[in-house]
């Protein structure tokens, strides 16, 4: 059903995951003790059900379809992994060596993802 699709849908769904992944581990400073996939996956449904319009685009008997909610689950999966697994660049790891040697903290990060957030903190920070 999900390879059923267009194109578009398909990256709007894959765009929504992630987006919406992303700002949810921000919400808990991405604290890996704090991590819930059921908060994550109503802070997700709330994300498209609020902005992403290709859920006007997937006819209903699809969308109501449980073979749709697993092929929808193995993506978030798929996506979840990918960005947990992207290495942070090295402009980020400059950066932010750079902004905590300013500021006198050391935050980890393991990926690009969590690089992004650490980086943002430490630059509001230093406002």
């Amino acid at each position: 059903m999900y390879k059923q699709l267009s194109s578009g849908v398909k990256i709007s769904i894959t765009r929504s995951i992630s987006t919406s992944f992303e700002a949810y581990l921000a919400s808990i400073g991405w604290d890996e003790e704090k991590f819930s996939m059921e908060d994550y996956m109503a802070s997700w449904q709330t994300y498209f059900k609020e902005n992403a319009a290709w859920i006007d685009k997937i006819p209903a008997d699809i969308l109501l379809s449980p073979e749709f909610h697993e092929e929808i689950a193995k993506k978030m999966d798929e996506v979840i992994a990918k960005i947990l697994s992207e290495e942070p660049t090295e402009k980020q790891k400059k950066e932010i060596a750079e902004l905590q040697k300013q500021l006198g903290t050391n935050y980890k990060f393991d990926c690009k993802a969590e690089a992004a957030y650490v980086e943002q903190l430490l630059k509001d920070k230093l406002k």
